[in-house]
């Protein structure tokens, strides 16, 4: 063999782990946004999507578009604003918490607006000015996972609202809001039921309630809410749930977990003498019929 030949050596031991294939991508949070205004769709698109795990799908201008896109896509979340020409945000919104959880993502801060809203099934309301980037980006997540985000005008319209016993979906909204849809419903997708809509159907079955515990006007006397010596915070969480909301939506509307407020539940059931929410309820709101042989 030429002394120049070149003659393989023993095999080099590894100098590290071997190199594995990259694991594959985690699905992206898809998002659909609905605002007529240009700018605000551009802007929420350039800062979802810049975050490694969510993807801005399809932007629209008004209520039917929203609707349209969310049917095509099968986003995790949809933006949806208030104000929106032709078909607006409060008109589309039961049409779309069929198909995917919506975040409302608006500048309209009237308690009548948040309150409908959130009884129609929105899962969370941000009012604009009141968060910074991250907060949005969070409050996305967590509502692809069903945990309610408020910001402080939205929780402030809505405990005002339970505070003085009103039930704004007796009223008009601002602007017609609402109605855009009332003649000629969008056609409403075949799937499973979802416990979005459920849990809208459910607020909805309340509202009659709610109503009759108005203070002027109504046939059923004030009940006397004194005898069942609830603390500040457990009349609180008693009104709120008077109101339709769910764990998750006290929890963030009095920025506590859901584990406290249960255990505030527990208590109220307690001192109600109550084995259930819709018990609890009508003790409150003084709709229960009388047992004489059964403590107020």
């Amino acid at each position: 063999m030429p002394d120049d030949a070149f003659e393989p050596g023993p095999p080099h031991p590894a100098t590290g782990p071997p190199t594995l294939p990259p694991a594959a991508a985690t699905a992206r949070l898809r998002v659909v946004v609905a605002d007529d205004n240009p700018v605000v769709r551009a802007g929420l698109g350039v800062l979802l999507s810049g975050r490694a795990d969510i993807q801005v799908v399809a932007e629209a201008a008004d209520g039917r578009e929203a609707y349209e896109k969310t049917l095509h896509h099968r986003p995790d979340v949809v933006l949806l604003d208030v104000r929106m020409p032709g078909v607006d945000g409060i008109s589309a919104l039961p049409h779309l918490v069929g198909i995917a959880p919506v975040l409302m993502l608006t500048y309209s801060r009237e308690s009548e607006i948040v309150h409908e809203a959130l009884r129609l099934g929105a899962g969370g309301y941000l009012v604009h000015g009141e968060f910074t980037a991250d907060q949005l980006v969070q409050a996305v997540r967590d509502t692809r996972n069903g945990r309610a985000n408020f910001t402080a005008t939205a929780a402030d319209a809505l405990l005002a609202h339970m505070r003085h016993g009103t039930a704004p979906n007796r009223a008009a909204l601002p602007d017609g809001l609402g109605a855009a849809l009332t003649g000629a419903p969008v056609r409403t997708p075949v799937h499973e039921p979802s416990p979005h809509r459920e849990h809208s159907e459910s607020l909805s079955q309340l509202q009659p309630l709610v109503g009759q515990s108005s203070v002027s006007g109504g046939s059923v006397s004030p009940p006397n809410r004194q005898q069942y010596g609830l603390s500040s915070r457990e009349v609180e969480v008693m009104e709120l749930i008077a109101s339709g909301m769910s764990n998750q939506q006290i929890a963030a509307t009095c920025f506590i977990s859901e584990k406290t407020v249960k255990n505030h539940i527990n208590r109220i059931f307690t001192k109600l003498h109550s084995t259930s929410r819709s018990e609890a309820i009508a003790r409150w709101l003084g709709t229960a019929p009388r047992d004489p042989g059964r403590r107020p």
